[in-house]
């Protein structure tokens, strides 16, 4: 028995009939994707890039220098895909790449018409089932329209490479690839939780997380100790290493992948995931009667529990502040210093000290 059949979930999939990417979509992804409309001249960038981003060129150079999945070609993964655009009820079934590139990767990308596009590295790295949450998460970003901007944020990364040296040129791109970044990295989450509508196998979903950050090893590697990561990634150290963390992000596409496992198992045990596996969810054809401001208030709402749920020193103070804690600067130099919880005495000897 090969690894694969032997975590091979042994029940019928669930499908989604008509359903919508609301439905699985994070608050902050729809957040990040109205701050980042909003941002000045996005708008005519992306209207401008629309019309002559090469598209036809990448479909030309992914056919001519990589593999199409198809019957004849990497079966088994045509068969995942098309489940999982069976499974979310994605009509038309993207075209599918499988690129020579060591490094695990998965991408979907494209203006008029998704492509999904996996490296060998991650064909080799991961087994069926994993395999099968990976490409539910790149049919999730195809059923949420990510592809769009995923395609636009890869060409300006580029570009931002090629104007570096043109004064303040540099500056305007930077700005626009930054703000695609943050929503991207917001967008994996949804598309996470759409490779666990997928798979609807958890630990699969984990195990993929965790080879993806640590190598084809899992006879060394334990889901709660990797959970517990992020657990102490998100509560550890000060209001330094909270700044840190926020520096370490910003360059990434991606959210940090321990952040990404606990995010998806929270949400896997989350009454709005039981909601979904029990059938009551948006469906697409009602899309057209949502209400913004709805969605606004969802948002603003997820980013409230998170600031007052959170561990992160940051977050925390923000959240204290927000409650109407006590004065900014002082709190600030406290944390930062070390100072904090010493109480009213600590003001003599801090006069008597330089």
């Amino acid at each position: 028995m090969t690894e694969g059949q032997e975590h091979a979930p042994s029940r019928r999939r669930r499908r989604f009939e008509d359903i919508s990417s609301r439905a699985y979509e994070h608050p902050a992804d729809r957040s990040a994707l109205v701050a980042l409309r909003k941002l000045s001249g996005f708008d005519t960038v992306f209207k401008a890039l629309s019309g002559l981003l090469p598209e036809r060129s990448l479909r030309l150079l992914f056919l001519s220098d990589s593999v199409r999945v198809s019957d004849d070609q990497f079966a088994h993964l045509h068969t995942m895909l098309r489940d999982a655009c069976y499974i979310l009820d994605l009509e038309k079934v993207p075209a599918m790449y499988v690129t020579q590139d060591p490094k695990p990767n998965a991408m979907c990308i494209g203006l008029d018409e998704p492509i999904i596009v996996v490296t060998t590295g991650l064909v080799e790295l991961l087994d069926e089932e994993e395999m099968r949450a990976v490409v539910g998460h790149e049919v999730g970003h195809a059923l949420s329209g990510h592809s769009v901007y995923r395609t636009i944020l890869l060409f300006l990364t580029g570009l931002a490479v090629k104007v570096a040296w043109i004064p303040l040129g540099n500056v305007a791109i930077m700005a626009i690839v930054t703000a695609l970044r943050e929503w991207f990295r917001k967008s994996e989450l949804s598309a996470d939780r759409a490779g666990l509508l997928v798979g609807q196998d958890l630990q699969a979903s984990m195990r993929g997380l965790m080879k993806i950050a640590g190598g084809n090893h899992l006879h060394e590697m334990n889901v709660d100790a990797f959970l517990k990561q992020a657990e102490e990634y998100e509560a550890g150290g000060d209001l330094r290493d909270s700044v840190l963390k926020i520096l370490n992000v910003l360059p990434r596409s991606h959210p940090f992948t321990t952040v990404r496992a606990a995010e998806l198992k929270r949400w896997a045990e989350s009454r709005d995931h039981q909601r979904i596996m029990d059938g009551h969810y948006p469906r697409r054809s009602e899309d057209k009667d949502t209400s913004v401001t709805d969605s606004f208030r969802e948002s603003a709402s997820h980013y409230a529990d998170s600031v007052r749920t959170s561990k992160d020193p940051l977050m925390k103070l923000v959240g204290d502040i927000a409650g109407g804690a006590g004065d900014l600067g002082g709190r600030l130099r406290d944390k930062f210093t070390g100072a904090a919880g010493a109480g009213g005495g600590s003001g003599g000897a801090t006069g008597g000290e330089r």
